[in-house]
């Protein structure tokens, strides 16, 4: 039983430092971006969507933390981001059946977090 407790404190370990260089690396990235911002003088939609999508990777680590919210809701946040983000760079070249398909996965997505939101104050 000695030994169960040592691994689960041992994969607790890995998991909090896993999840601390998850967040340096985020906060890095934003960094950097806010610097080629800067540095272009200019802000697109783009920017702002990978913006929302850093801001998302530390939601859902201070949820993870915090243990307020569903844990399971913040990863289909990110990927609705992704996807708008995916969307908006690439729509004018995409065909518009390709168009349709994200933004079922997207409508998708959406229906599957109220339905875990909801599941979760039940």
């Amino acid at each position: 039983m000695a030994d169960d407790s040592l691994a689960v404190r041992g994969f607790r370990l890995i998991e909090h430092v896993l999840l601390i260089l998850v967040a340096l690396m985020t906060l890095g990235a934003a960094g950097i971006e806010l610097w080629v911002v800067w540095g272009a003088r200019t802000i697109s939609l783009a920017d702002i969507l990978l913006m929302f999508l850093y801001t998302e990777v530390i939601g859902m680590i201070a949820v993870f933390y915090t243990g307020r919210g569903s844990p399971f809701v913040y990863p289909i946040f990110i990927a609705i981001t992704a996807l708008a983000r995916l969307i908006v760079l690439q729509g004018k070249d995409m065909a518009p059946d390709k168009i349709l398909f994200e933004a079922g996965a997207i409508l998708l997505l959406a229906i599957a977090a109220v339905v875990i939101t909801r599941a979760g104050r039940g």
